[in-house]
């Protein structure tokens, strides 16, 4: 499912609300999550809103006179499409050559070159 960069930001907030409360919220809660950030009208992110529920990436309950809205798109599909869309476009599909990249652009601290590392090494051991 394609969202733009817009939406991602809406849909940040509903994924932070749903792993931390566990529950549904309504526009005005994610006008004033945004508030600060965007500065963003509230029109502009109902009708977010509405292209996210077009989309079928959120669904939305009625709750008396407001609607209250809940992703469906996980978080962690829409990071593998972004990455593998990514991955793709730039770098022919593969990993390593985007971790050169930013290896030659001086874009990996000494805790980056530490965590691929422990994963370089992980797999190593899954791979033994």
């Amino acid at each position: 499912m394609q969202i733009s960069e817009a939406e991602s930001a809406v849909m940040d907030v509903l994924w932070r609300a749903s792993a931390q409360r566990g529950e549904p919220l309504a526009a005005e809660d994610v006008v004033a999550a945004l508030a600060q950030s965007r500065q963003w009208q509230e029109p502009t992110i109902k009708t977010l809103l509405n292209r996210l529920l077009k989309k079928g990436a959120i669904r939305a309950s009625k709750d008396g006179r407001r609607y209250l809205y809940t992703p469906v798109l996980k978080r962690q599909d829409w990071l593998l499409g972004e990455s593998q869309g990514l991955l793709e476009r730039l770098f022919d599909g593969r990993v390593a050559p985007l971790v050169a990249h930013f290896s030659q652009h001086r874009k990996l601290s000494p805790k980056d070159i530490a965590e691929l590392r422990q994963l370089l090494d992980e797999l190593d051991d899954d791979h033994a």
